[in-house]
């Protein structure tokens, strides 16, 4: 496991980063080697919060190429018209879309994003969501150890979305009962995040 830091600018959290695990680690490697890439272009998909956003901000500002962010979200003319400015300039291009499929309807667009390199990210496994936990924790300055995630992973959603709203909850009632995260707050939060049944036993 490592992280990578972006060079991105601190927040009231300090810097954010990227948790590198098995559900990432090919678009990790593949975005350090664009000049890999066929006709230097790469589409990027993957679950809510996985980090998509974060890995498109890497990419463009170590200076890789260029990234087109929440490409679903736009004009397929304009998701095309980038393509082709990428390809004119010779510059690696990520296209960052949402979950797959993303149903393209332009014919030229849709040949050559088809002829592009496919990034997925993926699931995040037990040792991925541990340390993700334990860094989304430290970005709020949270303290949580080994001992929280040997509790929490077992009885958690596998979900990238799941683990930052668990983060977020014990925050919360940690804040709100003027006490360090400790059992009770770790099994309140559980309940707050997944409902009164775990969505993992023991």
């Amino acid at each position: 496991m490592s992280q990578i830091a972006l060079p991105l600018k601190a927040g009231r959290d300090g810097p954010q980063r990227i948790v590198i695990g098995a559900a990432n680690i090919q678009v990790a490697e593949a975005l350090a080697n664009p000049e890999s890439w066929p006709f230097r272009t790469a589409v990027l998909t993957g679950p809510p919060r996985s980090g998509k956003s974060l890995f498109a901000s890497w990419f463009q500002q170590t200076g890789k190429g260029m990234a087109l962010d929440d490409a679903q979200k736009l004009l397929e003319d304009e998701v095309f018209h980038c393509w082709n400015r990428a390809q004119q300039n010779g510059e690696p291009l990520l296209i960052v879309a949402g979950e797959p499929p993303w149903e393209i309807v332009l014919p030229d667009l849709k040949s050559r994003l088809g002829a592009a390199l496919q990034l997925e990210i993926g699931t995040p496994d037990d040792e991925l969501a541990g340390e993700l936990l334990l860094s989304l924790a430290q970005e709020r300055a949270l303290p949580l150890g080994p001992e929280a995630v040997d509790y929490l992973i077992p009885r958690m959603n596998r979900s990238w979305q799941d683990i930052e709203k668990l983060v977020e909850m014990i925050d919360r009632l940690s804040l709100e009962r003027k006490s360090p995260p400790t059992l009770g707050i770790w099994r309140s939060a559980l309940g707050a995040v997944h409902g009164p049944e775990e969505p993992r036993l023991l």
